[in-house]
């Protein structure tokens, strides 16, 4: 099966990939929307690359890499009470919220922000970029993976 690859969108003062790479692995816990726990639980695999986005600030933008470190699993807070994500009606025999693991891999030296994504010839499909856009999962082809990867090495 060929790698595919991702955006995740995060608001730094939740958790930013300066978090992450502080952290060195996280679980992506806590996505309340059954689009992106379909893609989480069904599509993500281990090694797949993460576009680090940083959504709800000044600056918006990918603010580096990550890469799923794990299969699938149970999203641990829906079972957590008085966890802000529990969730009363989710059955530990069939759990509704699923998550993976991600290992930070780079923290860019600038945001590849929104704005040059948008001027960027290549992105143009890029479904962040589009308007009304809110998942916190979203797929990304290869070639934009690496468009957004190699504007965030040369501080783009």
């Amino acid at each position: 099966m060929a790698t595919r690859h991702w955006l995740i969108k995060s608001e730094p003062s939740v958790y930013s990939i300066t978090d992450l790479e502080r952290d060195g692995t996280t679980e992506w816990s806590g996505i309340r929307n059954y689009k992106a726990r379909s893609y989480m639980r069904d599509e993500m695999r281990p090694g797949h690359g993460l576009l680090f986005y940083h959504s709800s600030t000044d600056v918006l933008g990918v603010y580096g890499i990550a890469e799923v470190a794990s299969d699938a699993h149970p999203d641990s807070t829906q079972f957590k009470k008085g966890d802000h994500y529990f969730d009363p009606d989710s059955d530990p025999d069939n759990p509704r919220w699923w998550c993976v693991d991600m290992r930070h891999v780079e923290t860019f030296p600038a945001p590849v922000t929104r704005e040059k994504m948008k001027e960027t010839p290549g992105l143009e499909g890029m479904a962040v970029l589009k308007r009304g856009m809110r998942l916190s999962v979203m797929r990304v082809t290869p070639e934009e993976f690496e468009i957004v990867r190699a504007m965030g090495r040369q501080g783009s």
